[in-house]
């Protein structure tokens, strides 16, 4: 299957600030704050949705087509993302803005300071999916991810005019966005992925019960954090798959792009909706045991012998044929 994963192309500047942010306000002064925070460290992380998501389909031997809007210091991420597999001939490069960037202060008692720079992510509304699935020879899915809000509704529009099987998962979005938008996001997609707060929020905001939702989508694939994950359809009985055994619990940022890039694969290779959904556990699994969403690495034996415990025998053998 050729997978384009439209989404987010960002970097993330993390901070720890050793004291504590409320020893520094002033109660009669908080309308002229001008603070400056001397800081231990500073973490920079590649992250955005999009090339989380394709960096863990390329540590799975997929080659994920990547769709998003970057600036001109996007280089060096590019050749990050091309040595792991990810086709990067499908970003824009801006001319004038830099990549989108969270840059965030953490004080000693876990409070943040933070500010997310859109950048050349505004400019993912102006990518024409026909141009990219030309390069490619065609796309047999799209996953629209969260993104430049005018560009999912750009992406959507035209997988549906064009016949396109895509695949709607707006998450970090899902708050800006009314009822109205929802609708049409999710309408027609062959797969919606959400968390289960997402899930209630989409009922709530679209006035849609999960059923109705369900006669409007082909699969609603919901994760439900430690317990799994949860695959329905109208008129079968759900899949639920649990998570494998946690080796450490470090790090949860990145823990759904990992799943989504692992589920993605599965169904690439053919093995079926539950088999799909192991792999996307497993895989999440490894990411929740690293900090940061691209620094694990997939050692193939140690990914085999953990989803085997995990899932038996016949699992890991239709598996380990895709895998390795």
């Amino acid at each position: 299957m050729r997978i384009a994963v439209t989404g987010s192309i960002a970097t993330d500047h993390l901070m720890t600030f050793p004291g504590r942010f409320a020893d520094q306000l002033v109660a009669d002064q908080l309308h002229t704050v001008s603070l400056s925070f001397l800081v231990d460290n500073l973490d920079v992380r590649r992250g955005g949705v999009g090339p989380n998501i394709c960096f863990g389909m390329g540590q799975l031997g997929g080659s994920p087509i990547l769709v998003g809007a970057a600036g001109y210091d996007f280089d060096e991420y590019r050749a990050w993302l091309d040595r792991h597999g990810v086709d990067t001939g499908s970003v824009r490069i801006s001319e004038v803005l830099h990549t989108a960037r969270f840059v965030c202060t953490t004080d000693k008692d876990h409070n943040q300071i933070g500010s997310f720079y859109t950048g050349a992510m505004s400019e993912a509304r102006l990518i024409e999916l026909k141009a990219v699935a030309d390069r490619v020879g065609g796309l047999d899915l799209v996953l629209i991810g969260a993104d430049d809000p005018e560009a999912m509704l750009r992406h959507t529009e035209e997988c549906k005019a064009r016949s396109i099987p895509f695949a709607a998962d707006f998450s970090q979005q899902i708050a800006r966005m009314n009822g109205e938008e929802i609708r049409l996001l999710l309408d027609g997609a062959t797969y919606l992925f959400s968390n289960e707060y997402e899930k209630g929020l989409i009922e709530s905001k679209t006035g849609w019960t999960d059923e109705e939702i369900l006669s409007r989508v082909g699969h609603r694939v919901t994760t439900l954090g430690s317990r799994g994950v949860r695959i329905e359809r109208a008129g079968e009985p759900a899949i639920e798959v649990a998570c494998p055994e946690e080796e450490a619990k470090v790090d949860p940022t990145g823990v759904g792009d990992a799943f989504r890039a692992g589920f993605l694969t599965g169904l690439s290779w053919g093995v079926g909706l539950e088999r799909a959904a192991q792999v996307g556990c497993m895989l999440a699994t490894l990411v929740i045991e690293t900090l940061g969403t691209q620094e694990y690495t997939l050692r193939r034996a140690h990914f085999m012998e953990r989803f085997t415990k995990a899932y038996g025998e016949e699992a890991a053998t239709q598996v380990h044929t895709h895998l390795s």
